[in-house]
């Protein structure tokens, strides 16, 4: 999920023809207060010319304690046919998302757009966000899942941000526990903050994918592979789930399910199921 600010008509075009899953508008962090009346206009304006079959559009608005949420959406209204998903940061618990649904369950039926057309993303970046994970994730059927945000919640509780994200192994794991147990998708990462540093932006998406997320945000175009490489299945991996399922196949034919590999590994219905995920992401 590549955030570009929503304001910058150079960076949106190039973003659009990009390989990623999702280009995230930014209408928060990424505009100065002074341009955020003309990003909103401009964002609206960039989403429904976005191109048909490209990544999913989205807008991250600001949050509730700006006080210019309701703005944001309002302004958004004319363009919502074409907005798959709305990022709401600092979430500190589920009355954030639920503000934000009724608004939008109001301005899809104003529109004429089929009501819950708009997903959202919630941004967990405070200690309070992270304790309420799990009540946000199941705030509202909109909620498609959680997004971690590391720069604020180490302002919030103190912490140096590092490659490996140790600093925040407790936070970045009860959020993949909160979205998954509320029944949501696996959770998007932060984004590593070193734009120059391609090592470390390796080594901060491998340890997100490690701990269950399902991708990641970046910054900038330079991030797109190396994030795109940590999650995608390796033929080390891909060889595994190729034999595990063709041995489980087999034993299921014969009315066994559990069997031991050559190599010694044990498969029962939960380490097949897990190689056939990792065979469908390698089909996506």
């Amino acid at each position: 999920m590549l955030f570009v600010p929503g304001n910058d008509h150079r960076k949106i075009e190039k973003a659009f023809g990009l390989a990623t899953s999702a280009v995230m508008l930014d209408l928060e962090d990424g505009v100065a207060a002074s341009e955020k009346e003309a990003a909103r206009a401009f964002t609206c304006k960039s989403a429904l010319a976005a191109p048909e079959g490209g990544p999913l559009v989205g807008v991250r608005i600001n949050g509730l304690r700006s006080g210019l949420t309701d703005t944001d959406l309002d302004a958004l209204a004319g363009a919502l046919s074409r907005i798959s998903l709305i990022t709401i940061p600092m979430v500190d618990g589920p009355d954030d998302v639920h503000h934000v649904a009724a608004r939008l369950d109001a301005l899809e039926r104003d529109a004429g757009v089929a009501a819950g057309s708009v997903a959202l993303l919630a941004m967990t970046e405070t200690a309070r966000g992270i304790l309420a994970a799990r009540e946000i994730a199941a705030a509202s059927p909109r909620i498609r899942t959680l997004l971690i945000g590391p720069a604020d919640l180490g302002k919030d509780i103190g912490t140096e941000l590092t490659a490996e994200g140790f600093e925040h192994l407790h936070a970045r794991s009860a959020v993949v526990l909160a979205a998954v147990a509320a029944g949501k998708e696996r959770p998007i990462d932060g984004p590593y903050l070193q734009m120059d540093d391609d090592e470390g932006c390796a080594v901060s998406s491998a340890w997100a994918r490690r701990l269950g997320f399902q991708g990641k945000v970046i910054i900038h175009p330079r991030q797109l592979p190396i994030a795109a490489a940590a999650f995608a299945p390796s033929e080390r991996e891909l060889a595994w789930a190729r034999e595990v399922d063709r041995a489980f196949r087999e034993a299921e034919a014969a009315g066994v399910s559990s069997i031991k590999l050559a190599d010694g590994t044990f498969v029962d219905y939960p380490v097949a199921a897990r190689a056939r995920d990792i065979l469908r992401a390698d089909d996506r």
